[in-house]
């Protein structure tokens, strides 16, 4: 995802009024108090080209449950090959495996379990070993990883039953209390946000970075899920409910019960549940719920733990937006994984450089990623492609199956540049996807669900794109990027809310290097997609950015994600 301007010490903003009680206060009827006048001035805060202040540099916190935990590690087994892992038969459950609900680790790690979570995560979220714990395979804004998960495992699962949480660098499952009776067998992952290192990189900026790392967190787990186990995923489900499964203190009171303990909003869930068993009619959630209280983490050693202001105003927000009093239960879908998808290509995707991204990619991909994106989530965001190429053009789907229709005709790409932190790179790449919607009256749980699932959807995307062998790199920060009001459209009603930038490999070299210098520009944009036959049903040319750059301010040049702070 993309870095922050380059900054410089800025006044920070003025006070903003909060609802009495503050921002988790709720009136009579149960609703937050004035959450849509705060929601609305975040977003629109978040939306301006206000560059961030500077704030203190914020380490990573250590993992604040004691005990080493249980390791997960595949021992000296070989590496599962791809075509087994995702394209072979089944494997079968395990005779004799435990089902009881006995207490944590009273059982050892098994790795012939029908769910092994300990490649589950190895795939999805965990660290490289050896590694600073940045690269993951698991995109991240700025690589700062503020994403945890907390497992909560049913019977046949490699790790006895119980709650768990995951600790990514060590690649450890730390217990935090025994499972309650009759949960279903499989295993839930609730992904929390801690939200310190992120805030002070992107300050007023980082709590929709928080929201897409979350749903590109999902994305990753989903997708890393095996064979033997179906894959639903959940992102509106009440944050209270999602508390109380995964044994944590609800949001607003956990800074007082658990000081020692970062804040950590919960805002999706996972679920792994084991094919061709019985269907479950109770929801998951619930059934983990009866039994809330779970063990606290010890007290961290040096100073408590301070909120800062935008830390503060972050957290409220992501708790505020958790609140789902519609559906408490949430809405479980199924998880799909793109076509080509091997372990392989989880573990080593990455965003690309953004000198890998100027070929553009072929039409027929193009329409395929895009196809990924849109049918990842039933309540998710719009999307577009942006190409540029001979024929420089924005597309939609096509309305009958895949394929692209024309939405307007012009390079929107330098404009996409100005509206994405003016990272200049993007106005050369070979195309963006784009999730758009959330206007600026979106109530909280719009907000939410658009965001993380237009992270979802992202995390999916460039999945798909990495097994077509397409290059690609995650664009979270966008700033004035009123995507419809620059078609034309009503203004504030259609916001890009995420991107992909998209390359085709480099072209093997067929010449020497002297003698491929010397090609003229032509040859090297012969491959753009070409003018699509049919009528286009908007023809109007995208415009460009009318605001040059703000005085002072220098392009980036260096790729996302190269520095932990700026």
């Amino acid at each position: 995802m993309p870095d922050a301007l380059d900054r410089a010490a800025a006044p920070t903003r003025d006070a903003r009024a909060e609802p009495p009680g503050g921002f988790g206060a709720k009136d009579s009827a149960g609703e937050s108090a004035g959450a849509p006048d705060v929601l609305g001035r975040a977003l629109a805060d978040a939306r301006s080209p206000r560059v961030p202040a500077l704030s203190p540099y914020v380490p990573e916190r250590p993992f604040p449950w004691s005990g080493p935990g249980l390791p997960l590690s595949d021992g000296n087994r070989r590496q599962t090959d791809a075509a087994a892992a995702f394209g072979g038969p089944r494997r079968k459950a395990a005779a004799g495996a435990r089902t009881d609900s006995a207490a944590v680790g009273a059982a050892p790690i098994r790795h012939d379990a029908p769910l092994d979570l300990a490649r589950l995560l190895r795939l999805s979220l965990a660290a490289p070993a050896g590694s600073s714990g940045r690269l993951r395979p698991v995109p991240s804004a700025g690589a700062l990883h503020p994403v945890r998960a907390h497992l909560l495992v049913g019977p046949g699962c490699s790790l006895p039953p119980g709650r768990y949480a995951y600790d990514p660098h060590t690649h450890r499952a730390h217990p935090r209390g025994p499972a309650p009776a009759g949960v279903p067998a499989g295993a839930l992952a609730v992904l929390t946000a801690a939200a310190s290192r992120t805030v002070a990189h992107y300050g007023h900026r980082a709590w929709p970075l928080l929201l897409l790392d979350a749903g590109h967190a999902a994305a990753a787990l989903a997708q890393a899920g095996p064979p033997t186990a179906d894959v639903l995923v959940c992102l509106d489900a009440d944050g209270a409910l999602l508390s109380a499964a995964a044994g944590l203190p609800r949001t607003p009171a956990r800074h007082n019960e658990w000081p020692a303990a970062e804040l950590e909003p919960p805002l999706a869930a996972v679920w792994f549940m084991p094919s061709g068993g019985s269907v479950w009619t109770i929801d998951p959630l619930s059934a983990w719920a009866t039994r809330a209280r779970a063990s606290a983490p010890v007290r961290a050693p040096g100073p408590p733990i301070a909120r800062p202001r935008e830390l503060g105003d972050a957290q409220s927000l992501l708790c505020l937006l958790a609140q789902a009093p519609a559906r408490p239960a949430g809405t479980w879908y199924s998880a799909s994984r793109p076509e080509g998808v091997t372990g392989e290509t989880l573990t080593t995707r990455r965003s690309a450089p953004p000198d890998d991204l100027s070929r553009p990619p072929e039409r027929e991909l193009l329409a395929s990623v895009l196809t990924t994106a849109r049918t990842a989530s039933p309540a998710g965001p719009d999307w577009t492609v942006v190409t540029g190429g001979a024929a420089p053009a924005l597309y939609t789907a096509g309305r009958e199956g895949p394929g692209l229709r024309l939405r307007a005709h012009g390079d929107a790409r330098p404009t996409l540049a100005h509206w994405a932190a003016r990272q200049t790179w993007i106005g050369t790449t070979g195309a963006v996807l784009l999730a758009h919607g959330c206007p600026d009256d979106a109530p909280p749980a719009e907000v939410r669900i658009g965001h993380l699932a237009a992270g979802y959807a992202i995390g999916l995307a460039q999945t798909h794109a990495t097994a077509l062998g397409l290059r690609s790199r995650p664009i979270g920060s966008w700033q004035q990027a009123d995507l419809g009001a620059a078609l034309g459209e009503a203004p504030g009603r259609d916001w890009v809310v995420h991107g992909l930038a998209l390359g085709a490999p480099p072209a093997k070299a067929t010449t020497p290097p002297a003698t491929r210098t010397a090609t003229p520009p032509a040859s090297r944009t012969a491959t753009a997609p070409a003018a699509p036959t049919a009528a286009p049903r908007v023809t109007r040319p995208t415009p460009h950015p009318t605001a040059p750059p703000a005085p002072g301010t220098t392009a980036r040049t260096t790729p996302p994600g190269e520095e932990e702070r700026p």
